[in-house]
């Protein structure tokens, strides 16, 4: 399993697949360069899948769409949906970050560093 979908998250996402117009919606979660850290987090909703370049699988009944490319940098990530007085939000937590900036959207991995920008 690359990704691990908690049941919190999975709730999340079902409901905001609901407001989805096309049958075949799947998740879309990666990476790409930016950030302060060098990479940030791509999470959103997808309808096609390049067989060749993606790889998709079921976590916790979510249909999820990854780029093989990426899957080195996320192998054994966990995202959740945390509520809080303030809100709520997806938390992600990826063992292979080794460092993270401190408004917790990007990170370096040992796989692959990207390029840090100004936060």
């Amino acid at each position: 399993m690359i990704l691990n979908i908690t049941d919190n998250a999975k709730h999340q996402i079902k409901e905001m697949m609901k407001e989805e117009d096309q049958e075949n919606v799947r998740l879309r979660f990666g990476v790409k360069g930016g950030g302060c850290s060098g990479l940030s987090y791509s999470l959103g909703f997808d309808y096609d899948v390049n067989e060749e370049l993606d790889q998709t699988e079921v976590s916790n009944e979510i249909p999820v769409t990854i780029k093989k490319f990426d899957i080195d940098v996320i192998k054994g990530t966990t995202i959740d949906f945390k509520q809080n007085m303030m809100g709520g939000g997806f938390t992600i937590d990826n063992p292979n970050a080794i460092v993270s900036c401190g408004c917790g959207s990007s990170f370096k991995a040992k796989e692959r560093a990207g390029t840090p920008e100004n936060c």
